[in-house]
């Protein structure tokens, strides 16, 4: 059985590959292992080592505590890990989309969304 930290720490592995464009495969390179392994991490099935989250974590551009962000200690020890918005794949396609914006038209595009959803 999965444990909800490890089931997070592959859910926030998954999203930030995909932020920045990368495979699976690409990463396993990267890290010096079988993309199979990028798979079973990002599910939750196996556990991250210290040593192997701190080359993932470089490889990603992040600090190794953006794998931890969102989990807290409730979240950790009883519930399981509840799904995201960005779990789905089309969300994080916008997100990464946006985020290739001009910076002055990608504020203008946030404004008009919050008068939208406002509206709604």
């Amino acid at each position: 059985m999965k444990h909800p930290v490890d089931a997070h720490v592959g859910k926030r592995i998954r999203h930030r590959r995909w932020m920045v464009g990368m495979t699976q495969q690409q990463l396993a390179e990267k890290v010096g292992i079988k993309f199979q392994q990028i798979q079973k991490y990002e599910t939750g099935m196996n556990r991250v080592s210290a040593s192997r989250l701190w080359d993932i974590a470089a490889s990603l551009g992040v600090a190794i505590a953006f794998f931890f962000e969102g989990l807290d200690e409730a979240k950790a020890s009883t519930a399981p890990v509840e799904g995201d918005i960005l779990a789905d794949k089309e969300a994080l396609d916008l997100v990464r989309t946006y985020y290739a914006i001009p910076e002055e038209q990608r504020r203008r595009l946030f404004d008009l969304a919050r008068v939208l959803s406002d509206v709604a």
